[in-house]
């Protein structure tokens, strides 16, 4: 929860990582079957690969006097994701309980070597949040299916993240109202704080039509979060969502943007990672953070390293 110590609209506090898998794939040459990253955690290199990856964003989170919120790399770790993949259904549990402990320990070294300074922050220099995906693909809509349906579906994922001793779940690029509350649902029955992140296309709406404000609002009416994102979408896209008596802006408290402008489709079309414009990318986020007064945690999405988040917390690379 949030700390007593901390004001709204005092300015974001959290530092978190890009576009992992797009990083991983297009910048260092590594498959990743169906876009999952948790197969890494199997070898020493994947391990290797993943330890410089957050080691990049948690010096970003030391020049720009933040602290840092390590997500593990499980978006694609949900029981049919693994399914597909070709693991067998204990994986959910074994990847869940793995990831947590590794990035536990990374964020121990990271302090233990000064590159996460110690007492900085009364709600620390770094914390674990288990990464929910969608159970779909993520850059469509969703099969229908009822809240209930889709909180039994997550909790394997959440169970095993309350296990581990991660006291937080995320949950992103969500497309319908009804998996959002299914995630909350689940993890409130797990007594773990949660955070939802809806995904937008370039006019502003969820994957299924609905505006992004009947989304926070229907959400807030079934079941509230502890904290509320927008992920995978340029900033600019999400700034198509707002007007100016949006009430639900206040709502959001953190940004996980793409760099590239285009549509979901022409995005899982490429065969090139767009890397977007830098410089587009901070005055676009800069003029939609303005107007999110509660703004908490900034990181990015696809297309994304740790040169475009650097550049929203504005220090260098």
């Amino acid at each position: 929860m949030t700390p007593a110590t901390w004001e709204p609209g005092a300015g974001p506090r959290w530092v978190t990582d890009g576009g992992l898998e797009t990083d991983v794939i297009f910048n260092h040459g590594v498959v990743l079957p169906h876009f999952a990253a948790y197969p890494l955690l199997d070898s020493l290199e994947g391990r290797a690969l993943l330890t410089d990856y957050y080691a990049g964003y948690a010096a970003v989170a030391n020049q720009a006097g933040a602290s840092l919120l390590l997500e593990t790399p499980t978006w694609r770790a949900s029981p049919d994701w693994v399914a597909t993949v070709g693991g067998p259904a204990t994986d959910v549990h074994r990847v869940a309980l793995e990831s947590v402990v590794f990035l536990a320990a990374l964020g121990e070294s990271l302090l233990a070597s000064g590159a996460l300074p110690a007492g900085r922050h009364d709600y620390g220099s770094f914390r674990v949040s288990g990464t929910i995906g969608p159970r779909g693909d993520g850059y469509v809509a969703g099969e229908p299916a009822p809240s209930d349906e889709f909180a039994a579906y997550h909790s394997h994922q959440v169970a095993a993240f309350a296990e581990s001793g991660a006291g937080r779940v995320a949950a992103y690029t969500l497309t319908t109202v009804s998996e959002a509350v299914g995630v909350v649902r689940a993890a409130r029955g797990h007594r773990l704080d949660v955070a939802v992140s809806f995904t937008v296309e370039t006019d502003g709406r969820l994957p299924d039509g609905t505006t992004l404000a009947e989304a926070v609002d229907n959400l807030w009416g079934q079941a509230a979060p502890d904290e509320l994102l927008v992920n995978c979408a340029h900033p600019s896209h999400v700034a198509m969502a707002l007007a100016d008596d949006d009430t639900w802006a206040s709502r959001v408290t953190g940004l996980r943007v793409n760099a590239s402008r285009q549509s979901h489709a022409e995005l899982d079309a490429a065969e090139v990672l767009d890397a977007g414009d830098i410089d587009d990318l901070v005055r676009e986020h800069d003029s939609l953070a303005a107007r999110l007064p509660n703004l908490d945690v900034v990181g990015g999405c696809c297309g994304t390293d740790v040169r475009h988040v650097a550049a929203l917390w504005g220090v260098d690379a």
